[in-house]
């Protein structure tokens, strides 16, 4: 794509995209979605400080997740309506006073009041990825999406440790201090780092809503993309939402064994910048079907483990997390590489349109694993993402339709 082009389509310019500015916006992808994350592993030590109830600071991080629910498909469209350089430098001061907000209230209507808008400035980083493909030349757009990847998932890996380890050291307020100063640093650097995007679109802000029903009825592959990739993160919430249960009452293992699995995503952020090679490479269908395929044998390995020994089931399960995670995650870098290229004038609403249809799943995955866990036990819930990963696969191997 030349730069005349490019201006023309209300992007910038995608010759090529330092080394320096892609590891930026990983940094700030990943310091963005750690904010998500920040409270889970300190509600105990945050409700003994301020004398709250269990039930209370436990709305801390659903209000957060809600708020990031509601940015996604609320905020994050407005990337194809102002350039996005403004909003990553907004969103970040928001974020920003957010955190100092939380970390400096003591009350605790207001912190929820504040965990709220850490939610919705959060999608700060889905403001980052699709300027990251934008910035990209097209031959490079899956390797520099899979290395932004990867900082948005070391984000949500490291989060629960450095909260944990801060909060016990110094206190949990340290946790939101820290972190907003990290989302300041970030700031200033994109200031000074990141180039302005042309906007070609000024649709008004109820219309450029309304226009994404438009977007997926016209894009075949954006459902696709959007269904299989629901279905993936079904999968992956069935397991997480259901494994700290099961560790304690089958094995007698407490919340810190459960957070140690979270080692697992690791793999995904391996999985990331190898899943843009390959997509560059052999293209983004053969990663998203092997990355579907892996998950869905790693699922139903993991329910064979019910007639294993306890330590040699435990270690399957390790195995088996590694090895869903990686192929999830490569199915994500692949969906995005292919839902990028479907209008460069719409990626932030094509973006929210697959984040979406992934938190939908989410949601059902955490409800269905639930119900299978109580009523079949840890063999229900890796039947249930079997089922999911496999129908995924059968997604991407269905032959495609136009319109």
């Amino acid at each position: 794509m030349n730069i005349t082009q490019s201006r023309q389509d209300g992007i910038a310019p995608a010759i090529d995209i330092p080394r320096g500015r892609v590891l930026l916006l990983a940094s700030g992808a990943g310091l963005a979605v750690a904010s998500i994350y920040y409270s889970q592993p300190m509600l105990g030590v945050l409700a003994g400080d301020l004398g709250a109830g269990t039930r209370e600071v436990g709305l801390i991080p659903t209000l957060t997740q809600l708020g990031y629910a509601l940015g996604i498909l609320l905020l994050a469209p407005l990337g194809d309506r102002y350039d996005r350089r403004s909003l990553i430098l907004l969103k970040s001061l928001l974020l920003a006073l957010a955190l100092l907000a939380c970390g400096l209230l003591g009350n605790v209507p207001l912190l929820l009041a504040a965990s709220l808008v850490v939610g919705l400035s959060a999608t700060l980083a889905q403001d980052i990825v699709p300027a990251a493909a934008t910035l990209a030349p097209e031959a490079r757009r899956g390797k520099v999406v899979g290395t932004v990847m990867t900082g948005l998932l070391l984000g949500i890996l490291l989060s629960r440790v450095a909260s944990g380890f801060i909060a016990e050291h110094w206190g949990w307020r340290s946790v939101y201090l820290a972190a907003a100063v990290s989302i300041l640093l970030f700031a200033v650097a994109a200031w000074h780092g990141l180039p302005r995007f042309a906007v070609a679109n000024r649709m008004r802000y109820g219309r450029l809503l309304g226009s994404m029903l438009g977007l997926w009825c016209a894009h075949p592959e954006l459902r696709r993309a959007a269904f299989a990739q629901g279905l993936l993160s079904l999968g992956f919430s069935a397991f997480w939402s259901t494994l700290a249960v099961m560790l304690y009452e089958q094995f007698h293992l407490g919340s810190a064994v459960a957070g140690a699995f979270g080692l697992a995503g690791a793999a995904g952020a391996l999985a990331a910048p190898l899943a843009g090679r390959l997509a560059d490479a052999r293209g983004s269908e053969l990663v998203v079907r092997l990355g579907a395929g892996l998950s869905t044998l790693a699922f139903a390995a993991m329910g064979l483990g019910a007639f294993m020994p306890g330590l040699g089931q435990l270690w399957l399960i390790v195995v088996a997390a590694i090895a869903f995670d990686f192929g999830i995650q490569a199915a994500l870098v692949a969906h995005q590489t292919q839902v990028y290229g479907l209008d460069p004038a719409a990626r932030s609403r094509l973006n929210a349109l697959l984040f979406t249809g992934m938190f939908i799943g989410m949601a059902s995955g955490a409800v269905l694993g639930s119900m299978a866990l109580a009523s079949w036990g840890w063999t229900g819930v890796a039947a249930v993402a079997t089922a999911a990963a496999a129908a995924a696969l059968l997604v991407r191997l269905a032959p495609r339709r136009r319109g």
